[in-house]
């Protein structure tokens, strides 16, 4: 099987999911504090289900924030500032370049119902072509992008999955829905929920997932 390094990006926290509001109720303490506490749940629960994955030999988190460092790091994900400071793709195709693999997986970090095997499963189809992406749930985005013996080539954005199958990667298609679905809004959230979301995002909004 081949091992993959997985890169998640990770914004300062304040800046991160402007449109996942309003916040769920029970959430304690100022919205700013209860937004960046939940968006920090979204990130530890992703980058969790990436490192159990079997398929990944490790996790980067490309960020600037102290908290969203410390937590990856503490599950156990490596670490990089965000050097280029020039946005979403300028970032992932750093932390691509610094993990020194030759396959390479970038994955948002806003995936709370992700299981591993679910992300197990698309990289095991991503060995189908150099470069191949899973489109999020509505379609139009992108959730994972893959390169093996390429450049990463990202495009992430409003219209992604459009950008990166007109860039020849090859689109992946799945039963993984917790991968798909990627959480920008209070509807994401609630069906990432009904999905079954991982422990820290369940503990935060007293879920049981």
């Amino acid at each position: 099987m081949r091992t993959w390094s997985v890169v998640v990006p990770a914004k300062r926290l304040p800046l991160a999911k402007t449109r996942l509001t309003p916040l769920p109720g029970g959430l304690a303490g100022p919205p700013q504090a209860a937004h960046d506490r939940l968006v920090l749940a979204l990130l530890a629960d992703t980058v969790a289900a990436a490192l159990a994955c079997p398929a990944v030999a490790g996790v980067l988190v490309v960020t600037d924030d102290p908290d969203a460092a410390a937590e990856v790091t503490r599950l156990g994900a490596a670490t990089v500032p965000d050097q280029p400071d020039r946005g979403l793709n300028a970032a992932l195709a750093h932390g691509a370049r610094a993990t020194g693999g030759t396959a390479v997986a970038a994955l948002s970090s806003d995936l709370p119902a992700l299981r591993p095997r679910e992300l197990a499963a698309a990289l095991a189809a991503a060995g189908t072509a150099p470069r191949c992406f899973v489109a999020d749930a509505q379609g139009s985005g992108t959730t994972l992008l893959t390169a093996a013996g390429t450049d990463l080539s990202p495009a992430f954005g409003a219209g992604s999955a459009r950008r990166h199958r007109a860039g020849g990667a090859v689109p992946l298609t799945g039963g993984w829905p917790g991968l798909a679905r990627d959480v920008d809004t209070p509807a994401d959230l609630r069906e990432a929920l009904a999905l079954g979301v991982g422990p820290h995002t369940a503990a935060l909004l007293g879920s049981t997932g």
